[in-house]
């Protein structure tokens, strides 16, 4: 059975090799732009968290049954970035 085989196997292995090189690379700049991808959402994530203001707040209270005592239910949330109520403490 193996035998028969030979002739299909001379035949493209000239051809292995190019097509195993760029399989290969292909491979490995996937996993990098997979790791910068994930590496750049993260960043912009944490940008975006580092903007809510609610630590600063004179109605924080950085208790976890009541954070805020105006609007607890997007207290350290994204909502709460633009809050119309923020007062800084003082």
């Amino acid at each position: 059975m193996f035998k028969l085989l030979y002739p299909l196997v001379n035949a493209i292995q000239p051809f292995l090799v190019p097509i195993c090189f760029v399989l290969a690379w292909s491979l490995v700049f996937m996993i990098a732009w997979s790791l910068f991808s994930a590496f750049a959402d993260s960043v912009s994530r944490a940008k975006k968290m580092h903007q809510i203001p609610c630590t600063g707040c004179q109605f924080f209270t950085a208790d976890y049954r009541l954070k805020c005592t105006v609007h607890p239910s997007i207290a350290n949330t994204e909502d709460a970035i633009h809050c119309n109520d923020y007062q800084a403490k003082k």
